[in-house]
């Protein structure tokens, strides 16, 4: 029943808003972040948002639905990870957010479905920004509840303005969607003021990538999200999350840990998160890993029979890279491969000429280092034009399952290894996309299954596809933004000590921000 038919006497519904600006940023390196990016993916305003199937805001609108609350749509903005948002997006997307929750005054509550890890080129922490300004808006007394990626760098201010933070607790992401559930279940419990959240965070200084950050199986992230959501069955706790922090911003107090969520028992909440920092600290050692030069990857490669995968991370577009990386082409084309190799580079110049070529046509390229030219020089490559796209696919999962990805004007580009040995095909893109499964070689008809050597730009998500087929898989150091380790990373705002910068740290205390 609306309630423009509800009897005179009947109690509205509460109303609660929902929008945010969810993306992941990286000051190391990475393309700036404008409004075009957002277009490209989300942008939804309105009856838009109210409609979205897919991510956090999905999860959100149905368990309002089922409390019977009223969802008030703000703005969403979401798209790829990559540099700083600029000044201008911000700004704008920041004030039509608050415009409109100005304009929807009074609501019973706000819905934030946040990433945790964005900035902007004016401002370092960009969740905590606008949750403050939410919290300003509407009072103390409204609850505000944010979900976050588990890479989330949380902040004081993002703990002092919200009510409830809580994170998604699979990597690979798969649980966008019950997270934004969790969340609004927490948020309507707390408007029916059968619960009053209150939460402790507490923080290490350790930085490290993602390789050994899953939470599937055996490992140290996921024994300590195992330990943490085994405190969930105790009375009284309303929501726990494991932090491994983005380790690509440059910003101070960065760390990773354990946030707890208590019925009205802030005291309490820090003395279950503190353990499960100091196990963090325990087991740092853990989440480095091993890695090898391009060369080496290859060479121990061609002695394995047998798919083999090369992990160049440090170009991940999922991470805030450009993804035009060619240090992992460079090697593969000095070696006399047996077979064919598939390599993703993000390059829209060597697209736009194989486009003028056209299909079945050679073409004498430049390739990659041209967006964000400090991390190599471009690899100069002559072959034959495989196959054109506009570059649209789909997702099949994850944060964006269902979505419509825009790789814009693509090219695969078929050129041969030293010796006129086996071919290799270079996947050219226009703009960077989040790699999830393998959407984007399958969408150009390249089959992974069928190779020799497969490039994954990625630290995680590559185990979807890959691993159930590879014989090898080697982890590249090469140079990008998004380096396997940040332990030889020049920070200039992430004060010292910090691991695995600093291996030791004598009379190390966990941070508490409550």
């Amino acid at each position: 029943m609306s309630s423009a038919a509800q009897p005179p006497d009947a109690t509205p519904a509460p109303r609660v808003a929902i929008g945010a600006i969810f993306t992941e940023c990286n000051h190391l390196g990475g393309a700036p972040i404008d409004r075009s990016w957002f277009e490209r993916f989300e942008l939804l305003r309105g009856d838009e948002l109210l409609a979205s199937a897919t991510g956090a805001v999905a999860g959100m609108l149905q368990v309002l639905r089922e409390r019977r609350l009223t969802p008030v749509p703000l703005l969403y903005a979401s798209t790829c990870p990559g540099g700083p948002i600029t000044r201008d997006t911000y700004k704008v997307l920041k004030g039509e957010l608050l415009a409109r929750l100005r304009a929807a005054l009074p609501v019973d509550g706000v819905l934030l479905p946040l990433h945790g890890a964005a900035a902007a080129e004016h401002v370092g922490d960009p969740e905590g920004d606008l949750i403050g300004a939410v919290r300003e808006l509407v009072g103390a007394d409204t609850p505000v509840v944010a979900s976050l990626d588990l890479h989330a760098h949380v902040t004081a201010a993002m703990v002092a303005g919200a009510d409830a933070l809580l994170a998604w607790e699979t990597y690979p992401h798969r649980d966008a969607v019950t997270t934004g559930q969790r969340a609004a279940r927490l948020l309507a419990d707390t408007v029916a003021g059968r619960c009053r959240p209150t939460m402790a965070m507490a923080k290490v200084p350790v930085v490290t990538g993602a390789i050994n950050g899953s939470t599937d199986g055996a490992g140290p992230f996921a024994d300590l999200m195992r330990r943490a959501k085994a405190l969930e069955a105790e009375a009284g706790v309303l929501s726990t999350s494991m932090f491994l922090v983005h380790p690509y911003l440059d910003l101070p107090d960065m760390g990773s840990g354990a946030l707890v969520v208590t019925d009205g028992d802030p005291e309490r909440a820090a003395r279950l998160a503190t353990p499960l920092a100091k196990e963090y600290w325990r087991r740092r050692a853990e989440l480095e890993p091993e890695v090898r030069t391009p060369e080496q990857a290859v060479a121990a490669g061609l002695q394995v029979e047998g798919t083999v995968l090369l992990v160049e991370t440090a170009d991940c577009c999922g991470g805030g890279a450009s993804g035009d990386s060619a240090a992992a082409l460079k090697a593969l084309l000095d070696a006399a491969l047996p077979g064919p190799a598939l390599v993703p580079v993000v390059d829209p110049a060597a697209a736009r000429a194989c486009h003028d070529a056209g299909t079945g046509n050679t073409v004498t390229v430049a390739v990659g280092h041209r967006l964000d030219p400090q991390w190599g020089k471009p690899a100069t490559v002559s072959g034959r034009v495989l196959r054109l796209s506009d570059g649209g696919f789909r997702y099949r999962g994850g944060i964006w399952d269902g979505l419509q990805g825009e790789m814009g004007p693509t090219a695969v580009l078929e050129v041969l290894s030293r010796g006129d040995a086996g071919s290799i095909r270079i996947l050219l893109t226009t703009h960077a996309t989040y790699e999830w499964d393998d959407e984007q070689f399958r969408s150009v008809g390249l089959d992974p299954a069928a190779a020799k050597f497969i490039v994954a730009k990625n630290p995680m998500n590559y185990h979807l596809s890959y691993s159930p087929l590879a014989a090898a898989t080697y982890i590249l150091e090469t140079p990008g933004p998004t380096p396997a380790t940040v332990r030889h990373v020049p920070f200039r705002n992430l004060q010292r000590p910090w691991f695995p910068a600093d291996p030791d740290i004598a009379n190390l205390h966990p941070t508490l921000l409550i």
